[in-house]
């Protein structure tokens, strides 16, 4: 199978159960992607903030287009799978 390949971060904390589901999710699905701890990265909630108006996780960025929580649908179609 030829997939095109994607830019996927997502943004989590180690304590939120929807991270933790969209990384299984990814991982499932055969999805590489970078996971940025806000915890840890001050940095990353600034540019979470910018990008999205809001400070809650998981957000996860499809090449540079980001999802809200885990919208598996939108996933799905920023992704292109089936």
């Amino acid at each position: 199978m030829n997939q095109k390949q994607h830019k996927v971060i997502i943004f989590t904390t180690p304590t939120c159960p929807w991270c933790r589901a969209a990384k299984q999710y990814f991982m499932q699905k055969k999805v590489k992607f970078t996971e940025v701890d806000v915890t840890k990265n001050q940095s990353a909630v600034k540019d979470l903030i910018r990008l999205t108006g809001q400070t809650g996780v998981p957000v996860i960025l499809i090449d540079n287009r980001p999802v809200v929580g885990f919208d598996k649908a939108k996933i799905d179609k920023l992704l292109g799978l089936k």
